[in-house]
C-alpha cells in the first residue's frame, strides 16, 4: 500500500509540474488506449469468428462463380473491412492531437514564464522555472503519447491488413 501512494504521489508531482494541460494530455492518452485496447480485443476475439462464419456461409453456396456471387463477396468483404476499421480514424486522429496538445502547454508555460518576467524581473530565476516546467512537461508528455499512440496503432493497422488479406485468400473466386 505504501508502494502505490508512492507512485500516486510521483504522479501527482509531475502532473502539478505540468500543469492543467498535461492533465488534457493525461485524458487523450487514456481515450486513445481504451480505443486501442478495445481494437485489439475485437481483432483477437471477434475478427477470428465472424470471418470464420463469412469463410462457412460463402462455401455453403452453390454458385460462387457468377458476376453476381462475386459481388456478394466484395460485399462481404468491403463489410470486414469496415468493421474492423471502425475506430480507426479516431485513434489516428488521438494520437495527432498529442503533439499539439503538448505544444499548448508549451504556449502556456511560456505566457507563464513571460509574465513572471513582467512582474518580477529576470533576477527570480526560480520562478522563471516554474514556467519553463510548465511549458517543457506537457511537450515531452504529449511526444511520449504520440510516439506511443503510433507505434501501436501502426501495428493494429497492419495485423488488420493481414487479417482481411487471409479472409480473402479463404474466399475462392473461381
Amino acid at each position: 500500500m505504501l508502494y502505490l501512494m508512492d507512485i500516486w504521489d510521483a504522479v501527482r508531482g509531475f502532473m502539478a509540474a505540468g500543469g492543467d494541460v498535461l492533465w488534457l494530455v493525461a485524458l487523450v492518452l487514456f481515450l486513445m488506449w481504451v480505443m486501442m485496447l478495445e481494437r485489439y480485443w475485437y481483432m483477437t476475439w471477434v475478427v477470428p469468428k465472424a470471418h470464420k462464419a463469412i469463410v462457412a456461409t460463402w462455401m455453403a453456396r452453390e454458385e460462387r462463380h457468377t458476376w453476381h456471387a462475386q459481388r456478394i463477396r466484395e460485399a462481404w468483404v468491403s463489410r470486414a473491412k469496415q468493421d474492423m476499421n471502425a475506430r480507426m480514424l479516431i485513434i489516428k486522429t488521438l494520437v495527432a492531437i498529442c503533439p499539439m496538445i503538448g505544444l499548448l502547454g508549451t504556449v502556456t508555460g511560456m505566457i507563464s514564464v513571460f509574465d513572471v518576467m513582467a512582474t518580477q524581473g529576470t533576477s527570480n530565476a526560480r520562478l522563471m522555472a516554474a514556467g519553463i516546467s510548465l511549458a517543457t512537461m506537457p511537450t515531452l508528455a504529449g511526444m511520449v503519447a504520440a510516439l506511443s499512440g503510433v507505434f501501436f496503432s501502426t501495428r493494429l493497422d497492419s495485423k488488420m491488413k493481414i487479417r482481411l488479406e487471409r479472409l480473402k485468400d479463404k474466399l475462392p473466386q473461381h
